[in-house]
């Protein structure tokens, strides 16, 4: 009875938003500092721990099977700090013994002794920022790594038998050609192997370092952009690893567990200065300061800022934005029944971004983007969504990658 009992409880991502970095990365616009004072150090996991304690009390009936420790840098904060966050998750949920539990690491934070203590807790994923393979350029991006540093801490992450690993790469960084580009994945595969790879394309975000010099760095124009995406899903494929999400590729059975809770509407708790969440028909998040999350979580008060009900259409909105990012796409049975809404005139849509080669439909009914569908997917969806709404769309695509 208590197997079946927890066998019919909802899946449940956590994340933890570990805030401290050694230093700023130039395109960097995720909420982090770069102090490492005792204080702010010991606040910050207090806080995130009462945190988790107070919200385990609110979710008997949900199963945890993915944790995702992201950042900042959360190695930089050190695997004392990360393993008492996930003691107190496996004390506060019901956590699966097959839990998928990721953190995120740059090269220079890797150490044998950080890596033994991790695995010894149970974490089974790394994710892996390397970004690039020239030295010069991930000296511009500021990056506090080279490329050696990263195939050394790919050797220790192996010797210490983590058998699933994710790198992070860029496209369209400073002076990077379409041959470099290509290269660069070439270099990869072949140095590290891989079970999953990220690839993002450089996007200049306002207030970032990165924006207020970018006219003088070089950087690659969107159609370039386009052309190092459509090389980088040809490369990949033919390196036996399959897309399945706009920037993502994985060899068999090496999806992000994680990740995919967010693009196929699944629940989700964040936890830590600015972490988001779905969870109970609300979405959330944290407040974007650090000082003010320990404060809050100190004195009892409000550490939520953005508290929403999300209405049923936005959720069939939702559903259109994040399963389009997929490569399993939209099932127009599920969008009627989930949201009770026609499906056919998004379908004479899709029909006709299928034959401008964007779009294909399944032999089961599903539909999805192509390679070249995803470049413009923003668009695409933005139609979408103002056909769902009752209003015409504009017709016109631009790069979205």
């Amino acid at each position: 009875m208590a197997f079946l009992q927890r066998k019919n409880k909802t899946p449940l991502g956590i994340y933890i938003h570990v805030p401290f970095c050694r230093s700023k990365c130039q395109y960097c616009d995720f909420y982090s500092v770069t102090s490492k004072d005792d204080s702010l150090l010991e606040g910050y996991l207090k806080a995130v721990c009462a945190h988790i304690k107070e919200a385990g009390a609110l979710a008997p009936d949900y199963l945890v099977d993915t944790i995702y420790f992201g950042g900042g840098t959360p190695t930089y904060f050190g695997a004392e700090g990360m393993a008492a966050i996930l003691t107190t998750i496996r004390k506060s949920f019901d956590v699966s013994g097959q839990a998928e539990i990721t953190f995120e690491a740059n090269p220079d934070s890797v150490s044998d002794r950080l890596l033994r203590r991790l695995r010894s807790e149970g974490f089974n994923r790394v994710s892996l920022g390397v970004q690039c393979d020239d030295d010069n350029i991930l000296k511009k991006l500021g990056r506090p790594h080279n490329y050696q540093q990263a195939k050394h801490a790919v050797e220790r992450i192996r010797k210490h038998r983590f058998r699933n690993l994710s790198v992070d790469l860029m496209y369209g960084l400073p002076g990077q050609t379409l041959e470099a580009w290509e290269n660069t994945l070439k270099q990869v595969i072949y140095d590290m192997a891989p079970e999953h790879i990220s690839c993002y394309g450089l996007k200049v975000e306002e207030g970032t370092p990165l924006a207020e010099y970018q006219e003088f760095c070089n950087l690659a124009d969107d159609d370039t952009q386009a052309d190092m995406y459509l090389s980088a899903v040809e490369i990949l494929k033919s390196c036996g690893y399959r897309q399945y999400e706009i920037s993502n590729f994985c060899r068999k059975g090496n999806v992000s567990r994680h990740n995919l809770k967010y693009w196929s509407g699944g629940a989700y708790l964040g936890f830590g200065p600015d972490a988001s969440s779905d969870f109970g028909g609300q979405r959330f998040a944290c407040v974007r300061s650090l000082k003010q999350y320990i404060d809050g979580i100190a004195a009892g008060g409000q550490v939520l800022r953005e508290v929403q009900q999300v209405p049923p259409r936005e959720r069939a909105g939702e559903y259109i934005m994040m399963r389009l990012r997929t490569v399993t796409g939209m099932d127009p049975k599920v969008y009627e029944q989930r949201f009770l809404l026609p499906f056919a005139p998004l379908e004479k849509a899709l029909l006709s971004f299928r034959e401008q080669g964007l779009a294909q439909k399944t032999f089961d009914g599903r539909w999805h983007l192509t390679p070249k569908g995803f470049l413009v997917s923003n668009s695409i969806i933005s139609d979408l969504l103002l056909i769902q709404d009752g209003t015409e769309p504009m017709g016109k695509q631009q790069n979205s990658i």
